[in-house]
């Protein structure tokens, strides 16, 4: 097993910690959490570029998009 195949297991398991910390009611914690979804986008794309799941990247570049948007919102 190569070293890049194991990297969807961190991937997955910042995904579920973003995805806990988005749903807070802190400003905080939900901005902690957008910023583990961009960590989790990168290492989905960095997955999919070596297991070449274009679809994966492209889905991982959109909810990227909508990270960052996240971030600004919460900041209003």
């Amino acid at each position: 097993m190569n070293l890049l195949d194991l990297i969807q297991w961190p991937a997955m398991l910042v995904t579920v910690i973003a995805s806990w910390l988005v749903s807070s009611q802190s400003k905080r914690q939900r901005l902690h959490g957008f910023w583990y979804f961009l960590l989790s986008n990168v290492l989905w794309i960095a997955w999919g570029v070596h297991d070449h799941a274009y679809a994966l990247i492209g889905l991982q570049i959109a909810l990227a998009a909508m990270n960052i948007r996240g971030t600004y919102k919460n900041e209003t």
